[in-house]
């Protein structure tokens, strides 16, 4: 029997209140780890979110066999493979590192605009590596998104609350997302096309290349001096982070698909404006006109971008059916 319109519309706006949920709790609580806890340690609680994401791939593929109708990959440790996926695990950690650095340095209610360059980066990374033109229309897009940009981090100096680290560290995590999105494509078939394995190869790497980091910089004795060090909260905090960042990636391909890549954009950019809303809300602060007027740029112009980008694709499509 096949489903009602009624049950797939249900299915669809549960898909994407748990995606909105699942992405906008991991900020807070990352938010809340990086900048709320007495103790200033990024790299560790990256590092630790990978250890978690790394040990929930092990115990997802470990009970795959066991699971009617569930074909992980079995969840082994190849030293070949993990050396093949490292220079991507290596954009891997710039992407969360430079990431968590922004949230740490920002509000809430900036986030989003600090990190709202990727799609021009998108644009002109995929020029530079892969050669690849873009229309006049979406680089017109860019240069809204741009101006958005600009305008935001003027007024957040304007409300007295503009962090250069923070912006600097959110153009970086921009610059990265797009680099990371374009070399995955590129190590994808050394594990055989298997996102789960290159996650799970991604983040054991990650825990590697980020336990070196924790003790140059000095964070391990800050870590060996801080008293709720022992306080499960804190652990528990810091767990419920990695689960969802674990979980992030799954409900975004799950949005994707009972969607379409178009909506998953869509729902992305409203849930980013509902998050900067619940951020201002939350930590009760004090925003210009001009301040939310950037916001809405930055929005207008990436969904153009969305918009543009699916144009072109159902026009490339449409010329490949005629030949």
């Amino acid at each position: 029997m096949a489903p009602t319109l009624l049950f797939q519309y249900a299915k669809i706006a549960a898909v994407v209140a748990t995606y909105w949920v699942v992405s906008i709790t991991m900020v807070f609580a990352n938010k809340a780890l990086l900048s709320g806890q007495g103790v200033s340690a990024p790299f560790f609680v990256t590092g630790y979110q990978c250890l978690v994401t790394s040990a929930m791939c092990f115990a997802f593929s470990s009970l795959g066999p066991y699971v009617p109708g569930v074909n992980l990959p079995p969840p082994t440790v190849k030293p070949k493979l993990m050396l093949q996926v490292l220079p991507l695990s290596v954009v891997f950690i710039c992407m969360i590192m430079f990431n968590n650095l922004c949230l740490k340095n920002v509000d809430v209610s900036f986030y989003y605009i600090g990190r709202s360059l990727t799609t021009v980066f998108n644009v002109i990374c995929t020029y530079l590596i892969l050669g690849q033109k873009t229309s006049f229309q979406s680089i017109a897009c860019c240069g809204v998104i741009i101006f958005g940009f600009l305008l935001g981090v003027d007024q957040e100096g304007v409300v007295g609350s503009l962090s250069i680290a923070g912006v600097a560290y959110g153009v970086l995590a921009s610059l990265f997302v797009s680099l990371f999105a374009i070399y995955t494509k590129k190590v994808l078939p050394v594990v055989d096309g298997s996102v789960w394995l290159l996650t799970y190869y991604n983040n054991i790497n990650a825990c590697l290349l980020f336990t070196p980091l924790v003790l140059i910089t000095g964070e391990w004795s800050q870590l060996m001096a801080f008293q709720g060090l022992a306080d499960p909260k804190f652990w528990t905090l810091m767990t419920v982070a990695g689960v969802f960042g674990f979980s992030i990636g799954y409900v975004t391909g799950l949005q994707i698909q009972v969607t379409s890549p178009l909506t998953h954009n869509i729902s992305g950019t409203a849930k980013a404006c509902v998050q900067t809303v619940l951020g201002s809300w939350w930590f009760s602060e004090y925003r210009t006109v001009l301040w939310w007027t950037s916001n809405f740029i930055v929005l207008g112009g990436s969904a153009a971008y969305t918009r543009v980008k699916q144009i072109e694709m159902e026009a490339k499509h449409r010329a490949s059916l005629s030949v």
